[in-house]
């Protein structure tokens, strides 16, 4: 149940009367039954299409009541059910069409080592050395080069992966703006430091006890490395403005 603005307690969504409100509010709204909700994750459900505040003309978030109950809904359903994101969306959307859907059944416990991988992710293609070397307009020699300094590297299994294809084609770009793999090495090594900081706070709760909490750990690792990757954007963007001025 969620609480309404005045502390009592009622079965969906009462927000001030109807009224739309912050993103403050939906979070003490939604804290007695999700209480380690973060105004961080209700932005990252946003991101990921769950919800879809309104906005007022200086770009403030403002919430209807159906949006409240829709992140309740959204909460519960990877909390009971273990449901990935975009089941979670498929199956919410088709009850806003009108569609007669029925909850989905509990999952079964994740067992021991099924959660190395995120659930909602799908089984990743991979591509071969010449099939990289095209997507990424370069030659062999360049490639290898990349490969030395630790820009690129294939999969355990042989090939390159949708990530891996991407970060070949920006450093290509890059590369025509003079910038040579010797000057990327530092931003790898800052990546690096960046995944193993979100790997020390994920892995506890990989460790937990809490099948729940051990369900959750792959959605904590995309929640952060999303922050992380906008926070690394803005840095860079403020850093230039200033230079700029």
């Amino acid at each position: 149940m969620l609480r309404t603005p005045t502390g009592g307690a009622g079965h969906g969504t009462a927000t001030a009367g109807g009224r739309l409100v912050s993103i403050g509010t939906v979070l003490n709204l939604l804290r007695d039954e999700f209480p380690e909700v973060t105004i961080s994750k209700i932005r990252f459900l946003e991101a990921e299409g769950l919800v879809e505040p309104q906005r007022t003309p200086s770009g403030y978030r403002k919430f209807s009541p159906g949006d409240v109950e829709r992140l309740a809904q959204v909460l519960r359903m990877q909390r009971d059910h273990y449901l990935p994101l975009k089941v979670i969306r498929e199956h919410l959307d088709a009850r806003a069409r009108g569609e007669q859907v029925s909850i989905p059944a509990p999952q079964r416990e994740p067992e021991a080592g099924a959660l190395d991988h995120e659930p909602d992710r799908p089984t990743v293609p991979r591509v071969g050395r010449a099939e990289l070397l095209a997507a990424a307009e370069v030659g062999e020699d360049q490639l290898d080069e990349w490969e030395s300094y630790g820009l690129i590297a294939p999969a355990s299994g042989g090939g390159y992966d949708a990530e891996t294809v991407t970060v070949a084609r920006l450093v290509a770009d890059l590369g025509r703006f003079g910038l040579e793999p010797r000057h990327l090495r530092a931003m790898k090594a800052a990546a690096d430091r960046e995944a193993g900081l979100v790997e020390q706070v994920v892995a506890p709760l990989r460790r937990h006890r809490n099948p729940q909490t051990r369900a959750h750990a792959e959605a904590t690792v995309k929640e952060l490395a999303t922050l992380s990757v906008r926070l690394h954007a803005a840095l860079v963007q403020t850093s230039l403005g200033v230079r700029l001025h």
